[in-house]
């Protein structure tokens, strides 16, 4: 089997987890505000210790590639990318929305048989977040975007369908993503756990990134602290 660290920084969650092909091992996670780079290298070795692992016994590295906070995701991309230069073992990057729809999905449980969509949400300020639409088979049915929610938001996906929405920018839009088109999770949370499967494709595949030039997906450039929108002035 694969023996994965997967690192989760995009959010206010970090998280960690090792995991033995699907078979989680250990997991470490905290939602305590601005603590990522205290927090992150101490899960990594404890997690390690406690099941014997040596560094150098870890087939690969998957960090969640955004979009998501810029300094949260240059310290999970940083502490992935020196650990596969130094091990020299590969880069595998999964997108945030992606690894968190995964975790919606698995979720569902009965619900699975009605025709659901998901809409995992960032929080990208005020009522705006970063969101993608995805199937009940994990397809991306809408591109990734920064996204202002509205009462309009969604109307194209909103015939046949009820939408799931999740994540730390999904709360503040309960007000107007509700019933019957809208389903809001609210007991869902970010973790490094979502994105052991994926991970574990891209393993399979061979899909590993180039660790020396590979950047995490900002979705907004990040100018004197204020996020801005790629390709607008």
């Amino acid at each position: 089997m694969a023996l994965m660290l997967s690192i989760e920084t995009a959010t206010p969650v970090c998280s960690v987890v090792l995991a033995d092909g699907p078979d989680i091992l250990g997991i470490r996670e905290t939602a305590e505000k601005n603590s990522h780079s205290q927090v992150v290298s101490v899960f990594i070795d404890d997690i390690l210790r406690e099941n014997g692992i040596e560094p150098k016994d870890l087939s690969a590295v998957a960090v969640s590639m955004g979009p998501g906070s810029y300094t949260g995701l240059r310290i999970g991309v940083s502490t992935a990318k020196g650990l596969c230069y130094a091990l020299n073992k590969p880069l595998i990057a999964i997108g945030t929305l992606d690894a968190m729809a995964s975790g919606m999905r698995s979720m569902a449980g009965e619900d699975a048989a009605l025709p659901l969509l998901y809409a995992p949400m960032i929080d990208a300020r005020r009522m705006e977040v970063y969101t993608a639409l995805f199937d009940a088979q994990g397809r991306k049915v809408r591109d990734t975007m920064a996204e202002i929610i509205d009462a309009g938001s969604f109307s194209e996906f909103r015939s046949g369908h009820i939408i799931c929405y999740a994540g730390d920018g999904a709360g503040k839009c309960t007000e107007v993503l509700g019933p019957p088109h809208f389903r809001y999770i609210g007991d869902f949370t970010v973790s490094a756990r979502y994105m052991v499967q994926p991970a574990l494709e891209k393993f399979n595949g061979g899909l590993f990134e180039d660790t020396a030039y590979f950047e995490p997906y900002y979705l907004k450039d990040f100018v004197a602290g204020i996020p801005k929108v790629k390709g607008l002035r």
